[in-house]
């Protein structure tokens, strides 16, 4: 189970910047001019929503005047509840992308028939680092070793 959460931060380095970066961008032109909008839209006691669908447009042309406008006429309570619900909604989507990017078994990610199997050195236990029939750069297969060398060979000849 190790491998596969460790695969899916391997794969999602860059993901998880560009989704933080996307956060910040959704929370500013998104979220902040529609709880300005509630705040303005209930100042009468109830939700207006004449005054929500008149003042909605000019926070939305405006973001950043709309995230001063929060803080100063005191609107951060339905600016903070209002994000924190679409944090949650953003991180049980970006949950399911990264569970969804792990890799299906431990070998997803390996090059089948390169020396990746191995790790620090351990090819050279069976393989040569010089001489040899040739497997992979730096991969021989020694003609002097006991038991079996027969390599199989799969690909094309090209003659020009």
């Amino acid at each position: 189970m190790n491998y596969k959460i460790e695969g899916a931060i391997r794969r999602n380095r860059k993901n998880f910047i560009i989704c933080a970066i996307l956060w910040v961008f959704l929370t500013i032109v998104f979220v902040s001019p529609v709880a300005y909008t509630i705040f303005q839209a209930n100042q009468g006691g109830a939700f207006n929503m004449e005054v929500f669908l008149q003042v909605i447009g000019a926070n939305f042309t405006n973001p950043f005047g709309t995230i001063g406008n929060i803080f100063a006429n005191g609107a951060t309570g339905d600016f903070f509840s209002l994000l924190v619900g679409f944090t949650i909604v953003y991180l049980i989507f970006f949950f399911i992308g990264f569970v969804r990017s792990a890799p299906k078994n431990e070998f997803s990610d390996i090059e089948h028939g390169s020396s990746d199997w191995s790790q620090r050195g351990e090819q050279y236990q069976i393989l040569s680092k010089n001489k040899g029939i040739i497997l992979a750069e730096d991969n021989y297969l020694p003609v002097d070793k006991r038991g079996n060398v027969n390599v199989l060979v799969v690909g094309r000849i090209w003659n020009w």
